[in-house]
């Protein structure tokens, strides 16, 4: 099935789009310069030059807004998949898509990504962050079904759920390692389109019937 032409956004949408990202940026940049119990609605909505009544047409708490910036790239990643060529591999369309989005934001300032980190893993913002992140699996998922016309949603979900731990195994390799980003992230993709045969490919022994843990206690 040809893949769904993606969407041209009306300037109204476009306006739209833009004013959500520019409130959640304002709302984690005065996050992290004054703490979040230091920043109300209002402060957020003043950055912008909105009304607090605008931000309340996108947010329902500070807290989303701060998280939402995980959510601007699914946009992009949306795009991109949809855009690409018909006839082309599944697995090569997530692939590439993924790579131009990662791309274009270009290599992560790592002073930044560790106060962010850090911010993230408050217990105030972590639930609005683990819902960010299902938000972005979720509108993957479907722009998958949408690129192959449907099938299986199940496996859709099974797909974008493995794109995006690969995602966030290679981001924290680079935060924790230094490795390059993109080139590891184009590694655990092309692991997870061929069914990872680097540690698959050999054949694991059969354990006896009779074989025991260290503790000496039966395995079956």
């Amino acid at each position: 099935m040809p893949p769904e032409e993606p969407p041209t956004l009306t300037l109204r949408e476009r306006k739209k789009r833009e004013a959500r990202r520019a409130l959640a940026q304002a709302a984690l940049r005065l996050t992290l310069d004054r703490g979040l119990e230091n920043v109300r609605v209002e402060d957020i909505a003043t950055e912008v030059g909105v009304s607090p009544r605008t931000f309340n047409n996108y947010f329902s708490s500070k807290e989303q807004a701060v998280c939402s910036v995980v959510i601007d790239r699914h946009e992009g990643m949306r795009e991109a998949l949809l855009a690409r060529p018909e006839g082309e591999p599944l697995w090569e369309s997530v692939k590439q898509a993924v790579l131009e989005q990662y791309s274009r934001e270009g290599e992560p300032d790592r002073a930044y990504v560790a106060r962010t980190r850090e911010l993230m893993g408050q217990l105030m913002l972590r639930g609005e962050f683990l819902n960010a992140h299902a938000a972005v699996e979720r509108v993957l998922a479907e722009t998958i079904a949408k690129r192959v016309g449907g099938v299986d949603h199940l496996l859709c979900r099974l797909m974008a759920s493995s794109v995006e731990s690969a995602v966030r195994v290679a981001f924290v390799n680079w935060f924790t390692e230094g490795e390059p980003l993109l080139p590891t992230l184009e590694r655990l993709l092309d692991e997870l389109a061929a069914g990872m045969p680097t540690l698959t490919g050999g054949t694991a022994p059969k354990p006896e019937s009779n074989a025991t843990t260290p503790l000496g206690e039966s395995l079956c």
